[in-house]
């Protein structure tokens, strides 16, 4: 599994500078990629972003390590690729998918509820105890999902349901790959080489998924606009290579619990980004359903915290290849603070 060497030094100015890269580099993605959708095809903008990050993660690992790079088994490559498939073909894929229908607010708090299903898939397929105040956040997050999509007579407020559909996926698919990535994953110990190696495996998937799709025939290169060219280039270069360095730096100093507070802010800077840039209606239903949502995440994570041998995967942003790669033992000690360390 991977690990991650020594423990930095705490600097509380650089672990608070940190933590807003992660809450606003990972909250805004989801505006990012609502903009880079408008003129470039969903599956294929996803595809070439985390091939470009990919290929910058592996190719510094092998600068940096020359002669000394060890390279993945062939059993680390099959898994690798599993959970790259999962996270960021199928999960990645399907936001970008919906959100050229949904607002990207919207699409913020669809995927928030990840923990939801990663407390129902991790008690139904890996027998992982569920405390009851974690039932109780399940059920209060299904909720809020329902009045989030609730049918309305306003038509300003109505959504589509393909849409609406896709990003109900997506979460259960990085739920998937992130309980696989939790119990059943050989991963390549290098933090770096194995999210590259996952976002290569993703851009794999959404590349196929692309050309099946036809999207290569509706693809008018002059007619990409300036704000999704802008929109792509910082998807890939803030979100994918920038806040995955920040946050594998913050793993090593900061406690993990900390680290984890992403989870319940990414939604709500999402929300707020999307209203003041895109002008995304901002209405009661949609702060009623948030508040109930981030409370319900709240609540899971916090019951799970409290659980000595949590195995899954806690936060939900839209670089999700970032989470999936960190160790085991600092996965789980972001939902434990009294368990297994990152060291």
């Amino acid at each position: 599994m991977p690990t991650i060497a020594g423990r930095l030094p705490p600097r509380p100015i650089l672990v608070v500078a940190g933590l807003l890269v992660l809450y606003l580099v990972w909250g805004s993605t989801y505006l990012g990629i609502r903009i880079a959708v408008q003129t470039i095809p969903p599956f294929l903008m996803a595809g070439l972003r985390f091939l470009l990050a990919g290929v910058v993660l592996l190719g510094w690992s092998l600068l940096r390590e020359g002669r000394a790079f060890a390279w993945p088994t062939r059993r680390e490559w099959r898994d690798t690729f599993i959970v790259g498939a999962l996270l960021l073909g199928a999960g990645m894929g399907l936001v970008a998918w919906g959100e050229q229908t949904v607002p990207s607010g919207i699409a913020a708090l669809m995927i928030a509820v990840m923990p939801v299903w990663v407390a129902v898939l991790g008690r139904l397929f890996f027998a992982e105890r569920l405390p009851r105040a974690a039932v109780v956040g399940v059920a209060i997050g299904l909720v809020g999902v329902a009045i989030l999509v609730s049918p309305s007579g306003n038509p300003s407020e109505r959504l589509d349901l393909a849409g609406i559909a896709a990003l109900a996926l997506s979460p259960i698919c990085w739920s998937g790959g992130s309980l696989f990535s939790a119990h059943r994953a050989r991963l390549p110990a290098r933090p770096l080489v194995a999210t590259g190696g996952q976002m290569l495996a993703g851009s794999a998937v959404l590349l196929v998924a692309s050309i099946v799709t036809g999207e290569p025939g509706r693809l008018h290169v002059e007619a990409i606009s300036g704000a999704s060219l802008g929109a792509f280039a910082y998807l890939t270069v803030v979100g994918s290579l920038v806040a995955f360095t920040t946050y594998v730096l913050m793993l090593r100093a900061a406690p993990l619990p900390l680290i984890a507070t992403y989870a319940y802010v990414n939604p709500i800077v999402a929300v707020f980004l999307g209203w003041v840039v895109l002008s995304e209606p901002l209405t009661p239903r949609t702060i009623l359903a948030g508040g109930v949502i981030v409370f319900a995440v709240a609540l899971i994570i916090t019951a799970r915290g409290r659980m000595r041998q949590p195995t899954s995967e806690l936060g939900t942003p839209a670089d999700a290849g970032a989470v999936a790669a960190a160790p085991t033992a600092a996965r789980r000690a972001a939902i434990d603070p009294a368990g297994a360390s990152e060291g």
